[in-house]
């Protein structure tokens, strides 16, 4: 057999090799029955010469992550979910075996049994007793020093980004204790875990475009979700008073580090409750998730620190454009009436539309001014309720509403607010975003009848919250490209 041919076709004639001799290349027969965690939990602490008594046979599986044969002595570096481990394999003790170890390649997966020992230079070694090839590769993978060098590349071959990069599997390790936490959280608090139509015949919950698609038994276009909220509330006027959904929506929208079309959030709700209810336990849950984690209340999230420590800064979004926007020569005189707006929100970078209102106008300058420079856990409170059509007024002014956004390092990461329940109330709200949507406001509500019709039958006061699952993943990770905390992101078509 020529090893010097291209390494595709080398491991598809060392493929044909392991046929010849009777050895099914992608063999399903060798049992796991430890890790490479179990073995070091076990003998890390032990010296070489404690380990020369130890009988305890380990059954371990992997990939080979490398290789290195010297003549009658080869070690290998096996990779398995908990990490690496060295292998070390001689033909004294394998026999025959040891001419199969000759022709493994690098990112074949193996099984491998032994007893743990420590080499000259000191490594805790798995000395192999019996070795089977589990799986073969027909790829190279990437140089371990290079890698794959574009990021593009990386997403769209996730499955090797995961075998080369073990800091992109810590990521979605973390990212899977984070929903757990969560979810432990929340039951813990008698609230019921229940899932919504993922297709809706009218787009509600949120201001975003929809992904349209046709279903031909029934000849109707339905909505891929934006937002679970309007059947979630559904299930409060049913009695069910404590529920959350963790699931996917959709949003028909650009990408950015911030932004992917398909993207996981948790929302939950409460009846008996209101907004100041849900800032208190927005605290407990991510403090709870830090502790899940690791316990560092202080964190980098890229060029920043934010020190998530109790309790959290609340702030109403007048008083934060005031505060953030004072270097730009923001003042209370600005933000009394729409003209005065709409000069501020031009002076700051802004472009008025004509279908804003005061409210609009006042968080449009919020966004120029405000919200990228807020990085420690901040409350902002008191939305117009111009922007916020499913929320509860504020009994002491009714030009706002009783709603929260938090924001972490410069970016919403939740949104919440006391529920509106009186359905003539959001009848005329709904009624209101029908007539931005023909004024050019393309993200504003559409009218839910069945929905206004479930309040009629009475729903509970309540308080509602969603939060980004991958933003809240982003942060506790330091990733600052939601790319990085999911796995397989929406990317162009390859050429």
């Amino acid at each position: 057999m020529n090893d010097s041919l291209k390494p595709e076709l080398a491991r598809l004639q060392r493929l044909e090799w392991w046929r010849q001799q009777g050895v099914n290349p992608f063999d399903n027969t060798f049992k796991q029955r430890h890790t490479s965690a179990d073995v070091k939990a076990a003998h890390d602490h032990m010296s070489a010469e404690e380990l020369e008594q130890v009988e305890t046979t380990y059954a371990i599986a992997g990939r080979v992550m490398l290789l290195r044969v010297m003549g009658k002595l080869a070690f290998g570096q096996v990779r398995d979910r908990d990490g690496d481990i060295q292998v070390a394999f001689d033909r004294e003790t394998l026999g025959e075996q040891f001419a199969w170890v000759k022709k493994l390649d690098v990112g074949d997966h193996i099984g491998v049994t032994g007893t743990p020992i420590r080499t000259r230079t000191g490594e805790l070694t798995l000395k192999a007793k019996s070795v089977a090839l589990a799986g073969k590769n027909l790829l190279p993978l990437p140089e371990k020093y290079h890698g794959l060098q574009k990021v593009e590349q990386r997403y769209r071959q996730r499955y090797v980004d995961l075998v080369m990069n073990p800091e992109v599997r810590d990521i979605f390790k973390a990212r899977a204790t984070i929903v757990r936490t969560i979810r432990r959280m929340l039951d813990e608090r008698s609230f019921m875990e229940v899932e919504t139509p993922m297709m809706h015949s009218v787009a509600g919950g949120a201001a975003a475009k929809p992904f349209v698609t046709h279903h031909n038994a029934l000849d109707m276009d339905l909505f891929l979700r934006i937002a679970p909220e309007l059947y979630l509330k559904r299930l409060l006027v049913g009695g069910l008073d404590r529920v959350y959904e963790i699931n996917r929506c959709f949003r028909n929208e650009g990408i950015d580090t911030r932004h992917n079309p398909e993207f996981t959030t948790i929302e939950f709700y409460r009846a008996y409750a209101d907004y100041h209810d849900l800032m208190d336990f927005t605290e407990e849950l991510f403090c709870g998730i830090i502790e899940a984690l690791d316990g560092n209340y202080v964190r980098s999230y890229g060029d920043k620190t934010v020190d998530y420590s109790r309790p959290w800064r609340r702030l109403s979004v007048k008083d934060a454009v005031l505060t953030y926007g004072k270097d730009q020569g923001i003042t209370e005189a600005d933000l009394k009436d729409r003209d005065s707006l709409a000069r501020a929100l031009t002076r700051v970078g802004g472009a008025p539309k004509a279908y804003l209102g005061e409210g609009g106008l006042l968080m449009a300058i919020y966004d120029e001014v405000a919200e990228h420079n807020i990085i420690n856990p901040t409350f902002i409170t008191d939305y117009p309720l111009e922007v916020s059509p499913l929320s509860r007024r504020k009994d002491a002014d009714p030009s706002l509403v009783d709603r929260f956004e938090l924001i972490i390092a410069g970016m919403e990461v939740a949104n919440a607010f006391s529920e509106l329940s009186d359905p003539l109330d959001q009848r005329g709200r709904l009624e209101d975003q029908l007539v931005a949507r023909e004024a050019g406001d393309d993200e504003a509500h559409q009218m839910d009848e069945d929905f206004v019709r479930a309040l009629e039958y009475g729903m509970p006061p309540a308080a509602g919250e969603g939060i980004g699952i991958d933003r809240l993943v982003m942060l506790m990770t330091d990733s600052t490209s939601i790319r990085e905390v999911i796995l397989f992101p929406l990317l162009r078509g390859e050429d």
